[in-house]
């Protein structure tokens, strides 16, 4: 019996073979396309979880409330903070700060560069990071210990026991000695947190001088909860200690008006779980992947898989006529409905089956391409876990089951006796065809406009002036093992006399993301008289205005003349001087720190960070205690190609063991939208594909439909009808439903895009023309797929369509 239900099933698929194609193609497709978008999201959202106490593990952040009464959210954490917690609150197992720095490691004169992280002794503890050698508990007990990832192990030491062996490494400008004392496996790509080698935090260059200061914070904090310890009974019971250690802030808050926070104080201090944590990008700095980004993939990945399985439905009911003749011979000869249902279904699954193994062969052989286009790590291995297979395996059977299930059941319901005696008519379209075709052009005109609206916005992002001329300047990270003057006076020295060279400049800052990766950034909060003060503080070279092109609009700018410029003397930018309610600040004081500077210049305003935030007020200094990290050099536009290898001819005489890492400045501010690219794209390719199936779908519709009343327009060309008349007459239907769509979409599209633009400081209006020209591309994709078989309907002979009559 099986084998004959299962002859049945291949002569029913290859007598259909057109539509049993369209089916095959749209669900390979989409099964691929689900496939490859459900791991990606599956595996950010599975950020952080491989933690075994994952769910009593915390950072901390404060909130606050600016002047609108809007939340003020910062994760930067002051030194004494950690101490605190610990001796004040039972409730804390564990505590430990965090900061995301690199550093150079130098054995037996070899150096290498390493992301060298700063922690306390209870990191190793509180997180599930197994050490291969060595004892989680005293691994970190001492100022000079050093714990190290089992790839640098390798790389430095090879086959050797590397516990108890001395490591030199470079910080705060001096070389270290440290002691290895123990090996740590690994972090997991899914991990909030990457290190190549471990030391105490207490290492830092200002941790003496701050340790005692609540107003200065440069690194996150986590703590580790007891066992059935209420997050939010604890950070109520914090509110005394904000109260305590942050009073004289408070009340300054007070003074200046400030609203209070959603929580009714000044200054809070709250816990953020730490699987939130990667999908943070506020607190973060934008570094965090917005769950917005997730889910629009998963949001994606089953509109394509909707659309395939519309398509389905939709063919296997139009061809329900044809079936129906052949249910009605077997019942009459016995068959009972669940007979008829399971080999209907049967054939489903068959097919279902064919296409998920074409999909898994699409995924895995685009997976190269999709990884490099959507930043993924997706691996065969991430194919073949337990987990995954279980879950195609259950999403194969659901899809089977709704894409199969109801034209089955719908096919079997027929009477037997009615069916036989020709009286069941079911060509002419149902609410169902209608309103599941509506549903696929509704996805597709949605995804049509959020791609217009996301090119807009990262077209607008990237064109927008930055008030700097980022053309043509190539910047350098220093590193870490060199020193940055002396490298920045031989880089001097050594292009000055160049054609290809217009201008050298130091900052500590770089523009956009370079490609070291690195991005930092310096703050400071302060009061001018009654004023509350907030800026960005920027290390800057002589020749900085020069090189990025600045405008210089009062005063004078730095200049090796002046030697109080590298101890005292700012420029300030436009809206600085604007904060600081001063026309003329020229000659001024200001005093951040408890330090004096003198104003000496103000330039216009200009962009330091990416435009998803608002540009801050900036100060520019060049005090000597804060090193340049990257070396800008302007070059002549009329040759890169040679600037650029004169730059690495003189950087590699200068650090012939440093690697040149030189960018562009334009290139690095493109990857501040990397993100958004990726958007775009998804959006674009899943626009693509939903056209492509819902065409498929509606071509294939269509086709059956007109080969359903080809008598009908054999009679109206008798009657004098005209082609255009014809192919009108069979469109209009189908155009109908369309327009249907795009107006359900706009709105749709409309809200979800505004939602999406409102992460953006700096960000475009939604234009009506966006709406219109999603709809007259979804009419006239549908219009040329209708027509083509409408057209050759309506050119048909009528002769040979009447010829039976």
């Amino acid at each position: 019996m099986f084998r004959n239900y299962l002859k049945v099933a291949f002569r029913t698929l290859w007598k259909n073979r057109t539509h049993t194609l369209i089916n095959v193609i749209g669900l390979s497709v989409a099964f691929g396309t689900c496939i490859l978008l459900f791991l990606t999201a599956s595996f950010e959202l599975s950020y952080d979880t491989f933690h075994t106490d994952a769910d009593r593990i915390f950072r901390l952040y404060f909130l606050s409330s600016n002047r609108d009464g809007s939340p003020d959210k910062g994760a930067t954490m002051p030194y004494p903070i950690s101490p605190i917690l610990k001796a004040e609150f039972p409730e804390i197992e564990g505590v430990t700060r965090w900061f995301d720095r690199s550093a150079s490691i130098r054995r037996n004169n070899q150096t290498y560069t390493k992301d060298v992280r700063m922690a306390d002794a209870d990191f190793l503890q509180m997180f599930t990071f197994p050490m291969t050698k060595g004892n989680a508990k005293t691994a970190m007990k001492s100022l000079s210990d050093i714990v190290i990832s089992e790839r640098t192990a390798k790389d430095i030491f090879g086959d050797e026991d590397p516990v108890g062996k001395p490591l030199e490494l470079r910080m705060n400008g001096n070389w270290q000695t440290f002691n290895v004392t123990g090996v740590v496996s690994e972090s997991p790509k899914n991990s909030s947190f990457t290190y190549d080698a471990l030391v105490r935090s207490d290492n830092a260059g200002d941790y003496q001088e701050f340790k005692d200061r609540w107003d200065h914070g440069n690194h996150d904090v986590y703590v580790k909860l007891k066992p059935g310890v209420d997050p939010q009974a604890l950070q109520r019971r914090t509110q005394a200690m904000m109260d305590k250690y942050f009073a004289s802030d408070i009340q300054e808050r007070q003074k200046q008006g400030y609203p209070k926070n959603e929580l009714g104080f000044q200054r809070s201090v709250l816990f953020q779980p730490l699987l939130t944590v990667h999908f943070d990008t506020e607190t973060t700095h934008g570094m965090g992947i917005s769950q917005t980004y997730v889910f629009t993939l998963l949001l994606v990945g089953l509109f394509i898989l909707a659309i395939a399985c519309i398509n389905f439905i939709n063919l296997t009911i139009a061809q329900s006529l044809s079936r129906a003749r052949e249910v009605g011979v077997r019942k009459s000869l016995g068959a009972q409905r669940g007979q008829l249902f399971g080999q209907i279904w049967g054939e489903t699954l068959l097919l279902c089956f064919g296409s998920l193994a074409i999909g898994l062969g699409i995924a895995y052989a685009i997976l190269p391409i999709f990884n490099k286009m959507f930043k993924s790590q997706l691996t065969l291995d991430d194919f073949l876990t337990p987990t995954v297979l279980l879950a195609t395996g259950l999403g194969f059977l659901l899809i089977s089951l709704i894409a199969g299930g109801y034209p089955s059941w719908f096919v079997t319901r027929f009477n037997a006796v009615e069916v036989l005696k020709g009286k069941v008519k079911v060509s002419r379209p149902g609410l169902l065809r209608n309103s599941l075709i509506i549903t696929q052009f509704t996805i597709a005109c949605l995804l049509i406009v959020c791609t217009l609206i996301v090119r807009q916005q990262i077209s607008y992002l990237q064109q927008k002036p930055m008030g700097l001329d980022k053309d043509q300047v190539v910047s350098i990270p220093v590193g870490g093992e060199l020193n940055s003057t002396d490298v920045l006076k031989a880089m001097r020295d050594r292009l000055s006399n160049q054609p290809n060279i217009v201008a050298v400049s130091g900052t500590g800052v770089n523009i956009g993301y370079g490609l070291d990766g690195g991005s930092s950034r310096m703050m400071y909060g302060f009061q001018y008289g009654k004023r509350d003060i907030t800026c960005d503080w920027l290390r800057v070279d002589t020749d900085y205005l020069k090189t990025l092109g600045v405008k210089l609009l009062q005063g004078r700018d730095f200049s090796a003349t002046y030697s109080t410029d590298s101890s005292n003397a700012i420029l300030i930018t436009q809206s600085m001087a604007k904060q600081l309610g001063e026309t003329n600040p020229v000659g001024k004081f200001i005093k951040p720190d408890n330090k004096q500077f003198q104003i000496v210049g103000v330039v216009s305003d200009f962009n330091l960070y990416s435009l998803h935030q608002e540009a801050k007020p900036i100060v520019m200094h060049m005090q000597a205690n804060s090193p340049v990290q990257y070396i800008l050099v302007r070059v002549n536009p009329h040759n890169l190609t040679g600037a650029m290898e004169t730059i690495k001819t003189v950087w590699k005489s200068i650090a012939p063991k440093q690697e040149f890492s030189g960018s562009f400045l334009d290139e690095n501010t493109e990857r501040w939208y990397k993100r958004e690219q990726r958007l775009a794209t998804i959006f674009s390719s899943a626009a693509g594909i939903a056209i492509v199936l819902s065409c498929m779908g509606l071509f294939a519709i269509a086709l059956l439909t007109i080969q359903q009343r080809t008598k009908e327009i054999g009679v109206r060309k008798v009657l004098g009808a005209s082609v255009v008349s014809i192919v009108g007459l069979l469109s209009k239907d189908f155009l109908k439903l369309v327009i249907a769509a795009i107006v359900i979409a706009s709105p749709i599209a409309w809200y979800a895009m505004d939602k999406w633009l409102q992460d953006f400081a700096y960000k475009i209006d939604i234009e009506w023309w966006v709406f219109a020209l999603a709809g007259v591309v979804a009419i006239v994709i549908a219009l040329l797929t209708v027509s083509f078989q409408s057209v050759k309907a309506a050119l048909m002979n009528p002769v040979k369509s009447l010829r039976s009559e």
